[in-house]
């Protein structure tokens, strides 16, 4: 039974409910009115007339009733006969449809059954065509196999017929040949990378020589050159005496307030101020111009003075750093960063003015930035502070570079600054390009002429180590280090050295100067091989 016919059959039951409900309804109504007529009957026996009366009016009604009930219930089998009517016509549509549907799914099933049949058919055929294949692969395997076999047997009796008539063996004539194609091979490959070394420099030199100039060209600084003592000149010969005083009070005096050394000898109408610390050497200089001045050198007034010259000290050092962090355009610098960056004013490295070369490093590396697109105010921020630990380095322990780590991170600098000041002398390596553009910058700065000085010692045992490290190498006739020490010719042997040797020997001497020496910016190494031959007509 579906749910068509469970529906038609509830509809049925719940008009005949309906119909017996109504009837059962009339009957009670009914019954209730006799009752209650019965009761009034025996209630009053006198109004026998009235209540025979109403008891007709009941009868009445209750037939009224009766006949209103029997009404609604033809109604209603009535309307349950309509509707089971239009239930069974839907009922016998859908079955009507679902045969046609039943009928069209069959036709379906059938024409997939023959596709199916057909395409088995068809792979039966292609399983017998590969099978066929299978066999003729197999054959021409075994005839290129027999062939092979052939083959070897004809290589052998090449290889012994060779072997006899070159009088070497096997390996040795394999020997031969890998050392010929070695040679040749490594010539061809030292070829191809100066072609390709060639190009590559054809196009980055004119690029890059153009960004490092417009950096180079606005960036000109005076540099101060300046060691661990100071000078200063005495208006006669007489000063010496009052500044020692009875005894060397005041010398003593100077000394105690200024935690410098005086040396007094004899250079005529000058006094030498000693002391590794710039800003104590400062102080103590700027005390003695004055008291020369004031005239008045007694042990209160040179304390007196000191604290007065250290506060107006202080307050430089803080204009500045102020005035720095104004000139580099960069703000939101913590106000003691600003302070120790005031102390590099005083400070020199290589007789180069540290504070001076940190703006240097600053514009020269937020213009690199600026041309190669990376980000101008972090390099430029990096650049300023890269030198940070210099003020500070005689008074705390380690290196300039951890020490300038150590305050930035103190003073909340962001950590693309800090890294950048901690790769700017590769102790660690840069990851970012702004660090990449600081270490340049900073080495450009550096490396120019007139930026730094060296000792003359220092500067004789460079150039030496430099001659040292290419004489080493096999071939190397002659070496003259020139321009400083900024490049290197070597004279090589013509009969040892061909011209594509002579490019590997210079790559090898630039990895073995990078690999022993430190040195600022760039060594060139020229390596030149030439032959000359002459004679005399007689």
């Amino acid at each position: 039974m579906n749910i068509t016919n469970l529906s038609l059959l509830c509809s049925v039951s719940t008009a005949v409910t309906i119909v017996l409900s109504i009837i059962m309804l009339a009957v009670g109504i009914g019954a209730g009115v006799g009752v209650y007529a019965t009761v009034i009957y025996k209630k009053n026996k006198s109004n026998k007339v009235k209540a025979n009366s109403v008891l007709q009016d009941a009868y009445a009604q209750a037939e009224k009733i009766k006949a209103q009930a029997e009404q609604l219930k033809n109604e209603q089998v009535e309307q349950t006969n309509k509707e089971i009517s239009i239930l069974k016509s839907a009922f016998e549509q859908e079955n009507k449809e679902r045969r046609e549907e039943s009928k069209r799914s069959e036709e379906r099933l059938y024409a997939r059954e023959e596709q199916l049949a057909k395409r088995e058919n068809a792979l039966d055929k292609k399983t017998e065509e590969l099978e066929s294949s299978k066999q003729r692969v197999q054959n021409q395997i075994e005839a290129l196999a027999s062939k092979e076999n052939a083959l070897d047997e004809m290589q052998e009796n090449i290889v012994k017929e060779l072997e006899r008539v070159s009088a070497m063996s096997k390996e040795e004539a394999r020997q031969v040949i890998i050392d010929r194609y070695t040679d040749e091979a490594k010539v061809e490959a030292v070829k191809m990378a100066k072609e390709i070394e060639d190009r590559a420099k054809e196009e980055a030199e004119k690029k890059a020589r153009n960004i490092i100039t417009l950096a180079i060209q606005k960036c000109a600084v005076d540099n101060t050159s300046e060691v661990t003592t100071s000078v200063v000149t005495l208006p006669s010969e007489e000063m010496k005496g009052r500044i020692i005083g009875r005894e060397g009070r005041n010398i003593r005096a100077l000394e105690s307030a200024t935690g410098v050394d005086f040396i007094v000898d004899d250079t005529p109408e000058a006094i030498t101020i000693s002391g590794f610390d710039p800003i104590r050497r400062e102080v103590a200089r700027i005390s003695l111009e004055k008291l020369i001045m004031d005239g008045r050198i007694h042990p209160a007034r040179i304390e007196e003075l000191v604290q007065k010259v250290q506060k107006d000290v202080e307050e430089t050092i803080k204009e500045a750093g102020e005035n720095a962090c104004f000139d580099a355009d960069i703000h939101n610098i913590h106000p003691e960063i600003v302070k120790v960056l005031g102390r590099l004013k005083y400070r020199t490295s290589y007789g180069q003015n540290v504070l001076n070369h940190s703006l240097e490093v600053c514009y020269i590396a937020g213009m690199l930035a600026s041309e190669v697109g990376a980000n101008e105010k972090v390099a430029r921020r990096a650049g300023l502070l890269h030198d940070l630990g210099k003020a500070v380095d005689h008074e705390v322990e380690g290196t300039h570079v951890s020490i300038g780590v150590e305050l930035a991170r103190k003073y909340k600098e962001s950590e693309a600054v800090i890294h950048c000041i901690e790769a700017h002398h590769n102790d660690v390596e840069p990851k970012t390009l702004e660090a990449v553009l600081v270490q340049a910058a900073d080495a450009i700065s550096s490396a120019r002429p007139g930026a730094r000085r060296e000792s003359i010692e220092n500067y004789i045992k460079r150039l030496q180590d430099l001659e040292a490290i290419a004489n080493g190498f096999n071939g190397v006739e002659k070496t003259y280090a020139i321009q400083a020490g900024r490049e290197i010719r070597v004279m090589v042997k013509p009969e040892q050295i061909s011209d594509e040797e002579a490019q590997v020997l210079a790559h090898d001497i630039a990895k073995e100067i990078e690999a022993k020496l430190e040195y600022p910016g760039h060594i060139k190494v020229n390596v030149i091989r030439e032959s000359r031959f002459s004679d005399t007509a007689k």
